[in-house]
């Protein structure tokens, strides 16, 4: 038989769901929130600067709330729990609060127990909830707001647990029985399931509850080196904290009322009240309202501490740059990862990780890219990198460091683009960009001038100071050759060397080394108008016949149209027009070290007007960005004849007027002094440089008549 109460007064006087209707919902913060009501709330605030952990209290106050329900409501719905897996959390619950009650919770189970009869007697005596919240921050004026709402909570926490463990074990424990019936709780007990709505609708204004409260404890924690209560955005946030603590207990006294209210309550009138339902209802969506503001208030403090954060880790970094250092580690470790946590260096191809401390006394090659760097450009790095392994006078390991802006968002391609980069490198990489402080990008841009291009700085092996700011130009140039990658070895490099064909050419093709060791006339040509390149093959075959020399002919296509470029190639191999530079990153590397050659001699401060070297290579750069065609004719190292189209195919059409002078002073000096006959101050020269910030100089001179250059800008979107 079911035991029946009889109705308090209390709950016969409850609001109507009409009644409940009209109570109007506040907005978060709203004008009838600040002014007077704050004021009150403001003056029942006296912290004493007793100092409360609210961690761990607040730990154990959620685990009471989340063993309390979710055991509570399916052992009374299914019937006794698992006592094995609850003596378990049990024991675990037992060891955090054995360290809890060692000192930080001495002095707080009187003010908790305090708190929890107000709620409790409060509620039950039908006072106004207003009325109880406000006694409750009276009673706790001495606190702060973060211990005001923990202590608030563990006072609810001490009820709602006793509640769901007396009707958790109501059906097998006589002694929970027993007090079952002195609270009058069979009759809810019989019809636990049909009042599971309410039940959740107390646990989401609980969840709501803790989830103000993390944000309020989250604003306490907020690291004071770097955010100040003083000034925005902290200032402005912590105004509306206490406001927030106010509904937020005001919410706690409503959850208490609603689980005193089924004390003597039956079943009929529980179920046929349905505004207090409507009142948790409303009470967790404004609740929920204002963690979001106050969520979005700390974020925007996250936000500024991140920037002085940032700020930091930059200016460290320039003092480091800046200051003599005891070995390479420190700036390495500042550059790369400056924790110990974990492995941050990945060889790409293998996945083995490694500590920085493999960089420790050697020259480290920083690789910087974003993760547009192509193929191309680590392949050939890839064959110098690997060359340097077996050789042991070569200490250097290159580590790459990629540039993203993470801040931007991190997409599934995003990170499908940087592992397919990291497989292709047998080299050290970062493990992830995320490990990549942000401050490291803003300075790589503006203090090592990193826009877009791949570089590759060095550091020195005894302090890590930058012995190159880019010395990726003199990789393309010399290889291995240009260890260990310093300005000084860069100059002492081009002090030797002279305008030449191996300088221009490399060992980029078998071919052409052999020419060159057999003395062979070699013509090296370009362009892209396929019927010229007929013409100016069939000419040139026919003027080395009856010149009788050996000219070997050789199409090295252009720097910025590969799909082109293979077309090209395709036709000159079917026709057998003559030989060409087959693997299309041959193509890439050949016009790569001529641009590359310009950037190192500018590096070094060097001018087209003084220096020889570098007129010849911008004449080379502008041979590459006229559409028409061009040739190089030379023998031997040093003889060597080079013209545009317009120059060259005249000169072959009329080989007549200086074959005697070839026949004299030697072919390739005859055809010099044709082309200079020929040659018109009317010209139109175009040099097609990428965007490299700080290497562009502002001013460039033509190399075929001295005069400065137009400058111009040009956005190219090359998807071939």
């Amino acid at each position: 038989m079911t035991s029946r109460a009889l109705v308090p007064a209390t709950a016969r006087m409850r609001p109507t769901h009409q009644q409940a209707m009209a109570r109007r919902e506040r907005p978060v913060f709203s004008m009838s929130d600040d002014h007077a009501m704050s004021k009150k709330i403001l003056d029942t605030h006296n912290p004493d600067g007793r100092d409360v952990d609210v961690k761990i209290i607040l730990h154990i106050v959620e685990e009471i709330f989340q063993h309390s329900y979710r055991a509570g409501i399916d052992g009374v719905l299914h019937g006794t729990p698992d006592h094995h897996e609850a003596n378990i959390e049990a024991l675990k619950l037992e060891e955090k609060a054995s360290l809890a009650f060692e000192g930080i919770l001495e002095g707080l189970a009187y003010v908790i127990h305090r708190v929890s009869c107000e709620l409790t007697c409060k509620c039950s005596g039908g006072g106004d909830s207003h009325t109880t919240t406000m006694s409750i921050l009276a009673m706790l004026s001495g606190y702060q707001w973060d211990a005001k709402l923990v202590l608030s909570l563990a006072a609810f926490a001490i009820t709602y647990g006793e509640f769901w463990l007396v009707a958790q074990m109501f059906a097998t424990h006589p002694l929970a029985k027993s007090v079952a019936l002195l609270k009058q709780l069979p009759d809810i007990m019989e019809h636990h399931g049909s009042l599971r709505s309410r039940f959740d609708a107390i646990n989401e204004l609980i969840k709501a509850i803790l989830e103000v409260t993390k944000c309020i404890i989250e604003f306490k924690k907020l690291p004071s080196q770097y955010i100040s209560e003083d000034q925005p955005p902290l200032s402005v946030a912590i105004t509306h904290i206490p406001t927030a603590v106010y509904w937020t207990i005001k919410s706690i006294v409503a959850c208490a009322s609603q689980l005193t209210s089924f004390l003597g309550m039956s079943y009929e009138l529980i179920a046929a009240t349905t505004a207090d339902t409507w009142e948790m209802s409303s009470s967790t969506h404004k609740l929920r309202n204002i963690s979001d503001h106050l969520r979005a208030e700390l974020d925007r403090c996250y936000q500024h501490i991140q920037e002085k954060m940032h700020v930091e880790y930059y200016q460290m970094l320039v003092h480091l740059f800046e200051t003599t250092q005891f070995d390479n580690m420190k700036i390495n470790r500042a550059m790369i990862y400056i924790k110990d946590d974990l492995l941050p260096l990945e060889i790409g191809t293998t996945n083995t990780r490694a500590s920085i401390e493999v960089l420790r006394r050697k020259t480290v090659l920083l690789l910087l890219s974003d993760l547009d760097a192509t193929p191309e450009e680590i392949l050939v790095l890839s064959q110098f990198y690997s060359e340097s392994r077996s050789r042991q006078e070569f200490q250097y390991e290159i580590v790459w460091i990629p540039i993203v802006d993470r801040s931007k968002g991190w997409s599934d391609e995003h990170e499908l683009k940087f592992k397919e980069l990291q497989a292709l490198m047998p080299w050290y990489t970062l493990h992830h960009p995320s490990l990549l402080e942000p401050a490291i990008v803003k300075f790589v841009k503006e203090k090592w001038h990193f826009s877009k291009k791949m570089m590759l700085v060095t550091l020195d092996p005894q302090q890590g100071k930058v012995a190159c700011p880019n010395a990726i130009h003199m990789a393309w140039i010399w290889g291995n050759l240009a260890y260990p990658f310093t300005i000084s070895k860069q100059e002492a490099l081009w002090s030797v060397e002279s305008w030449r064909l191996e300088l221009v050419v490399d060992g980029i093709d078998q071919n052409l080394i052999e020419w060159m060791t057999s003395s062979k006339y070699i013509c090296l040509y370009g362009g892209e108008d396929i019927e010229w390149i007929r013409n100016f093959t069939k000419s040139a075959r026919s003027v080395a016949q009856r010149a009788g020399i050996d000219l070997q002919m050789i199409y090295v296509g252009k720097s910025n149209n590969k799909e082109r470029v293979r077309r090209i190639n395709d036709v000159i191999n079917t026709e057998k027009l003559s030989y060409c530079l087959i693997d299309l990153t041959s193509v890439w590397y050949f016009w790569t070290r001529i641009e590359s050659m310009f950037y190192s001699k500018m590096q070094l401060g060097k001018t087209i007007q003084e220096d020889k070297i570098m007129q010849e290579v911008m004449t080379m750069l502008s041979f590459d960005g006229n559409d028409k065609g061009w040739a190089l004719i030379s023998r031997g190292s040093f003889e060597m004849a080079r013209a545009k189209s317009e120059i060259i195919t005249p000169t072959l059409d009329n080989y007549s007027d200086w074959e005697q002078d070839a026949r004299e002073k030697g072919f390739v000096p005859a055809l010099v002094d044709y082309f200079m006959k020929l040659h018109t101050p009317q010209h139109c020269n175009r040099l097609i440089l990428p965007g490299l910030d700080g290497e562009i100089p502002e001013m460039i001179v033509c190399a075929e008549c001295g005069r400065p250059m137009e400058r111009f800008f040009m956005y190219r979107c090359c998807n071939d």
